[in-house]
């Protein structure tokens, strides 16, 4: 019998191998209850508020002073935990006013793709939570603010929001921010493309009921206000002999701006507000011309299928075949009833630019009385 090989025997040396475990089913935990709403995976948690840092409103004051008109627009980035949208960070986006819309909409999705990209390796904020837009008087009712918000409903979560800085309030001494995001029926019709006056009646359609407000509110960082107040705070002069009026001083001189009796831009208010009447007259008109197209092809056909069934009734009588049917639609062009999406949104102007107005109005009146009084007048 031969001798047994060397491998042979090292592997009658070594233990049976045994089967592989089968491995486990994997289980999951249930999110504990305390986490639930901090949670919110499904996005089942409506939004109840927004929360905007004071760097965000920083950014966004600063950029919109710097930019040409109502141009300003940007991104937000932040967090939404327990119904409350917390935007932590912003960002500007480019505007080109002389490139074509094709080549400016890939430079801004290519700076927007390098700005998150950067912040993501600094580790910062990347999450996008919607845009703001620099508005003046109060009208930010456009068809590229309901295209830009509807697209960020349909791709974030909680649809994400759009924040309307009004310049010409913080002119005024007032910073105005309004956090809005467009209601669940204009969703539903602009999906459909239906804005015919039918669309309209059966989604209960306005102008005040294409967009809803969120309560907004501004967090700042504890110190900063403590730094801020103490700024703000009057301080006794040091100088034994200082005159009264200057023996008080603080770092922020009180500012009066407020209390100028001025025509407080009511001028260009009452501009705005022909414009855009003139502009929402020419739209009436463009949609009463394709009104009376459509009625008058609508009226050519029931012309031409009313002909067609008397001769049909009389060839039967004469014994004759009946014409074929022919389909009317590939006879007669009938035009599709127009939209009324944008004479909608030039009323919603209107009433922004009035609603401006009045408030103008009514300041720089109480501020006359004023005056008036303390004069003695």
């Amino acid at each position: 019998m031969a001798a047994p090989s060397m491998a042979a025997a090292l592997a009658a040396s070594l233990p049976a191998p045994q089967a592989a475990p089968t491995p486990a089913a994997p289980t999951y935990e249930a999110i504990p209850a305390s986490m639930s709403k901090a949670i919110d995976i499904e996005a089942e948690i409506p939004l109840t508020c927004v929360q905007l840092d004071g760097i965000v409103i920083t950014k966004i004051l600063k950029h919109s002073r710097e930019a040409f008109s109502t141009t300003a627009h940007g991104l937000l980035l932040g967090l939404d935990l327990d119904g409350i949208l917390e935007v932590s960070n912003s960002f500007a986006l480019p505007n080109h006013n002389n490139d074509d819309d094709e080549k400016a909409t890939k430079s801004i999705a290519r700076y927007q793709q390098s700005m998150l990209r950067s912040l993501k390796e600094v580790q910062g904020d990347d999450n996008v939570v919607g845009f703001y837009q620099a508005t003046s008087l109060g009208a930010f009712f456009n068809q590229t603010l309901i295209d830009t918000q509807a697209i960020h409903q349909d791709r974030l979560r909680h649809g994400g929001v759009v924040i309307v800085h009004d310049i010409s309030q913080t002119a005024r001494g007032n910073a105005s921010f309004r956090a809005f995001k467009l209601t669940p029926a204009f969703m539903d019709a602009y999906r459909r493309a239906n804005f015919s006056t039918a669309g309209l009646i059966s989604h209960r359609l306005t102008f005040a009921s294409i967009l809803e407000e969120i309560p907004l509110r501004v967090r700042t960082n504890a110190l900063l206000s403590s730094y801020l107040n103490t700024l703000a705070t009057p301080s006794t002069s040091t100088f034994s002999g200082a005159h009264p009026g200057v023996a008080t001083t603080s770092a922020v001189p009180p500012s009066y701006s407020v209390l100028d009796i001025g025509d407080m831009g009511l001028t260009k208010n009452l501009e705005q507000v022909a414009e855009a009447i003139d502009n929402y007259r020419t739209e009436e008109g463009n949609v009463a011309y394709l009104s009376r197209q459509i009625a008058r092809e609508k009226l050519r056909a029931e012309t031409y299928v009313a002909k067609r069934k008397e001769e049909n009734a009389r060839r039967v009588a004469q014994g004759l075949n009946a014409l074929p049917e022919e389909d009317i639609s590939r006879l007669f062009r009938i035009p599709p009833e127009p939209s009324r999406l944008e004479s909608m949104l030039l009323l919603g102007q209107v009433d922004a630019y009035a609603k401006s107005l009045e408030s103008s109005a009514g300041t720089g009146l109480v501020k006359m009385y004023a005056a008036k009084a303390s004069s003695g007048v």
